[in-house]
């Protein structure tokens, strides 16, 4: 059962209950961040992607990754950003099996565990979530932002992810191909509101994964490239 505490708004003093959020591993064990009930919240006044983030270490396999960092928005139009009890945690005790299971591999994909997609920092969420599920370490923003959306990368892959309501753009595929060029890696687009044609016909002369992020949080192949992405490694 997810961790919950009580947390009070330092800017109207409103008194909310809060449950700490459940991420899949790609083990498919749950992973929740330990909050700290002696902890004051604080109040977000600007974002950084780097703060956004927390460490946390799977309990059934010992898998380290990083989550968004436990946040609740308060009725007043604050943003608190609730405090977590040390700064690498851990879900559980690392069972036997679970240490061994990291040692050998990973095993046989499970399936992705899909997570609601109610802002565009769900989206990016849900993306970095599939990225890690297909086998990608170390997710993190990309240095060059693009023209739309944000980029994440990982060795050897840049992605971009577009969560707003105007469907992709053919301009948008080729800057995403010719910056992933410069960097030697291969890329990936994720988008919200779909693609329009001449995006999704330039994506498929120049071999990118295409993607529609849908509200339940599972990313759906659009092309043939994407589908090869997405199935199971034989």
């Amino acid at each position: 059962m997810a961790e919950s505490m009580p947390v009070r708004c330092p800017a109207c003093r409103r008194e909310h209950l809060y449950a700490a959020p459940s991420y899949p591993c790609v083990c498919g064990a749950p992973v929740s961040p330990p909050l700290d009930r002696h902890g004051a919240p604080t109040t977000v006044t600007h974002r950084a992607w780097d703060d956004g983030w927390i460490t946390l270490r799977c309990g059934s396999c010992a898998r380290e990754n990083q989550w968004p960092y436990p946040e609740l928005g308060c009725a007043c139009g604050a943003v608190l950003r609730v405090a977590v009890a040390g700064s690498s945690a851990v879900t559980g005790a690392v069972s036997e099996r679970g240490a061994s299971a990291e040692a050998g591999g990973a095993g046989r994909r499970r399936a992705f565990q899909p997570i609601a997609i109610r802002t565009a920092r769900d989206a990016v969420t849900v993306a970095a979530l599939y990225l890690r599920w297909l086998g990608y370490e170390d997710i993190r923003r990309a240095d060059q932002r693009p023209p739309s959306g944000i980029g994440l990368a990982a060795r050897g892959l840049l992605a971009q992810v577009d969560p707003t309501v105007r469907p992709a753009s053919e301009r948008d595929v080729e800057c995403l191909w010719l910056t992933a060029m410069t960097e030697s890696s291969h890329c990936v687009y994720f988008s919200l509101a779909g693609y329009a044609d001449s995006a999704r016909r330039r994506a498929e002369s120049l071999g990118i994964p295409l993607f529609v992020l849908d509200l339940t949080g599972t990313p759906q192949p659009v092309n043939e490239h994407a589908e090869a992405l997405d199935s199971p490694a034989v």
